[in-house]
């Protein structure tokens, strides 16, 4: 396939609403949905459903199916296994939320009590799950989320140390923030900690923020969008925003900046690389200053 035209596939697939317009259709019990059915279960209205579908319809993601007057959409049979690969899992067992508990108690023997880290175990997994029953990994996910805010309880609870922690937050974190950890993180290796947050955190990282990294020889670390918490901010000595507003708690003794930046979501890959690279210069200016060279 052409260059030119994979990206635009990517692009399509990239959108978070057009993401759980497929998983609704694949996880459904026979594998198709009307246009009806998927605005009523997102809370949209029907012409924004058909117009993802008109786009997913394009790319060749979707087949449409008449039976009478309804027109009934279902998973093209070609693109099985592009959209498995994309999507993730089916919607499984619930999590064996017994067996995480325990082995961050193993793991945090000594730092936390097993009622502390059951609180924060259940938390992470209504914050991850939210209203979408069929959200991907949700046991690995809800673990390692688990995991990261007891890990940043613990830094906050010992008090400043020599290595800067930095907090990206963005609103889905799944665009602009994903971009500047990636970046960050790769110039950086152990000098900095760098974690990332959304206020209205989305499913998946976009294919396109993946695509806009991997080229510029950054491999997707398997983060993924993650909601923002206050013990992230608590955790953080540089907290950065990006289009998320007031949503960020303010914290003394953090600093904070705001980068206006637009958001990638629904641009091409050219606009994806333009903000890509705005993040780049910034980031490498603040990593600059925070490890000065030697």
């Amino acid at each position: 396939m052409h260059a030119a035209a994979n990206e635009r596939r990517l692009t399509a697939l990239g959108d978070p609403t057009r993401s759980r317009i497929l998983r609704l259709i694949r996880d459904s019990d026979d594998g198709r949905a009307l246009v009806g059915e998927l605005a009523a279960t997102l809370g949209l209205t029907q012409p924004t459903i058909s117009h993802h579908m008109k786009a997913l319809l394009a790319e060749g993601f979707l087949v449409r199916e008449p039976e009478g007057r309804r027109v009934w959409y279902a998973i093209h049979p070609d693109e099985d296994d592009r959209i498995a690969a994309f999507l993730g899992q089916k919607i499984g067992p619930e999590p064996d939320t017994a067996r995480i508990v325990a082995d961050l108690t193993t793991r945090f023997r000594g730092v936390f009590g097993v009622e502390t880290i059951r609180s924060v175990v259940t938390d992470s997994l209504v914050r991850l799950r939210g209203d979408d029953t069929a959200a991907p990994f949700l046991a690995s996910r809800t673990a390692a989320f688990a995991s990261s805010r007891l890990e940043a309880l613990a830094r906050a609870d010992a008090g400043p140390n020599d290595t800067p922690h930095v907090l990206f937050v963005c609103v889905q974190n799944a665009g602009r923030s994903q971009l500047a950890a990636g970046i960050l993180r790769h110039l950086a290796g152990d000098r900095l900690r760098v974690a990332t947050a959304g206020s209205q955190p989305a499913t998946e990282v976009r294919s396109s923020i993946i695509a806009a990294l991997d080229e510029i020889g950054i491999p997707a670390t398997g983060d993924f969008p993650k909601p923002l918490t206050e013990e992230a901010v608590r955790a953080a000595s540089v907290v950065i925003t990006m289009g998320c507003g007031d949503a960020c708690p303010v914290l003394p003794g953090r600093r904070y900046l705001d980068w206006d930046l637009e958001d990638p979501a629904g641009l091409p890959p050219a606009g994806v690389r333009a903000i890509r690279d705005d993040i780049d210069r910034r980031v490498r200016a603040l990593y600059s200053e925070l490890v000065p060279a030697a």
